[in-house]
């Protein structure tokens, strides 16, 4: 009787603790994001208040947009939160998300070295991609298809330039954003990035950065950041009411507050536009 009673004991614990590791999964929300977002610390700050405020556990994974797409597609993910409006909008269209939210921008800025051998400082944009082409000068670009990289490809089209993939002072790194403006500095080279890891690379340097923004300013060069939740047509385990809970959230009045006091060096890394 005794024993039956211990393997009841046994089997209810074992019940429970399995109940509530599956419940605790429930609240589990899944989200590829750019690697932006992490490397500043923004999502640091964020996550454990948006998890006192919903009860839901957030990890993510932070890639170039164009893989955090993929994930999204490959339905490894419940929610995005990305920076490549044409590649959402795509997206989207195909199927693979739903419930685009603009929640936040800042801006893309070209650095460099303060002696800025191909002279782009303080000129347009365009001026500025074809100097650097003329001059030859190295250019260090992340080469990795992340929203950052399909903005740089942008940059050169409009300027009336091919892709400069195999020229020799082309380089890509195939890296996040912090290591490629690390490659650049090391190289005494070009690069464009956005301006909250700018911000934090300058934080990094102790508030003197070898690369100094050069160019900047430009309408071309806004940064929107939205975020998508997966689409449960294409992938039905996606977490479709937890994903719509960040999304909810992350446009709330408290979370655009943090966003918008979100600051290095008493710099603002993003500005927050929930509409």
């Amino acid at each position: 009787m005794k024993k039956t009673l211990r393997v009841g004991l046994v089997g209810l614990v074992a019940f429970l603790m399995l109940s509530g590791l599956c419940l605790g999964a429930d609240k589990v929300l899944m989200m590829a994001t750019t690697t932006s977002t992490d490397n500043t610390g923004l999502l640091d700050y964020l996550a454990p208040e948006f998890t006192k405020a919903t009860g839901i556990d957030l990890r993510w994974t932070a890639v170039g947009t164009g893989k955090a797409l993929k994930m999204g597609q490959n339905c490894d993910v419940d929610v995005l939160l990305v920076h490549a409006p044409p590649a959402e909008k795509k997206f989207i269209g195909s199927g693979f998300g739903t419930n685009r939210r603009e929640l936040m921008y800042n801006d893309f800025v070209i650095i460099g070295p303060g002696s800025d051998s191909a002279g782009i400082k303080g000129g347009t944009i365009n001026k500025a991609m074809q100097s650097i082409k003329n001059k030859r000068a190295l250019f260090v670009s992340r080469g990795d298809n992340s929203g950052t990289n399909k903005k740089e490809k942008l940059l050169w089209e409009n300027a009336g330039i091919q892709l400069p993939d195999q020229e020799p002072w082309y380089i890509q790194t195939g890296q996040g954003m912090l290591s490629t403006i690390r490659i650049a500095e090391q190289r005494n080279g070009y690069t464009m990035t956005d301006r909250g890891t700018y911000i934090k690379y300058s934080h990094n340097s102790g508030g003197k950065p070898a690369l100094k923004v050069l160019v900047a300013g430009d309408d071309t060069l806004l940064n929107q950041y939205s975020a998508i939740a997966i689409n449960t047509a294409n992938c039905p385990n996606a977490k479709f009411e937890l994903a719509n809970a960040f999304i909810d959230w992350m446009a709330s009045a408290e979370a655009q507050k943090m966003v918008n006091d979100f600051r290095l060096l008493g710099k603002q890394l993003f500005t927050p536009n929930a509409n």
